[in-house]
C-alpha cells in the first residue's frame, strides 16, 4: 500500500497516538528468556565442574589406583544429561528439561555415594592435616560439594523455566 507523507516526513499513524493498539509482550515470555540465559550459565558451570571431576578420575588412575567405575558412570550420566538439558533449553522442550533435572540429580547422588564409599575421602575430611598428601581426593570432594550447590540452582531455575513455558491456565 502507498503511504502518504505528512508535512514532517513521517508516515501517518506513527506519531505515538496508536500506543493503545500495540501489542505488549507477556511477562512470562520475558521470564522464560531470563531463565534460559541463567540455565545456560548453570549448564556451562556444571560442565566445567564435571570436566574437573573427570580430570581427577584420570589423575587417580594414572597414579596407579583402581578405576572407580561408580564415579565414571556418574560422569557419563552427568555429561549426557547436560547435553539433553542444553537441547531442551535451546529448543524449549519441557520433556528434555525434565530429563535433564532427573539425570543430573541421579548423577549427583551417584557421585555422593562414590565419595562416601571412599574411606580415604572421609579421613581427609576428618583430619585436614593430611589434605596436602591427597590433593586429588580433596579435588573430588570439592567437585561433589560444588556440584551439589550448583544442582540446587539448576533445579530451581529449570522448574521456573518449565512453569513459565507452560501455557497460561484458562479461567472459566
Amino acid at each position: 500500500m502507498h503511504q502518504r507523507k505528512s508535512g514532517n516526513g513521517r508516515p501517518s499513524g506513527t506519531d505515538g497516538s496508536d500506543f493503545s493498539y500495540r501489542m505488549v509482550v507477556d511477562s512470562r515470555y520475558q521470564k522464560v528468556a531470563e531463565c534460559k540465559s541463567r540455565l545456560s550459565v548453570i549448564i556451562f558451570s556444571q560442565a566445567i565442574i564435571q570436566l574437573i571431576a573427570a580430570a581427577s578420575i584420570f589423575l587417580s588412575t594414572s597414579r596407579g589406583e583402581d578405576l572407580d567405575s561408580v564415579a565414571v558412570s556418574s560422569s557419563v550420566i552427568y555429561f549426557i544429561s547436560l547435553l539433553v538439558g542444553e537441547l531442551g533449553r535451546k529448543r524449549s522442550r519441557v520433556n528434555f528439561l525434565k530429563l535433564y533435572v532427573f539425570g543430573s540429580s541421579v548423577a549427583l547422588l551417584i557421585s555422593i555415594a562414590s565419595l562416601t564409599k571412599s574411606s580415604y575421602a572421609l579421613q581427609v575430611i576428618k583430619d585436614l592435616s593430611i589434605w596436602s598428601s591427597s590433593l586429588i581426593e580433596l579435588m573430588k570432594s570439592a567437585t561433589v560439594l560444588l556440584g551439589f550447590g550448583v544442582q540446587i540452582f539448576a533445579i530451581t531455575t529449570t522448574l521456573s523455566l518449565i512453569r513459565n513455558m507452560a501455557p497460561p491456565k484458562r479461567t472459566s
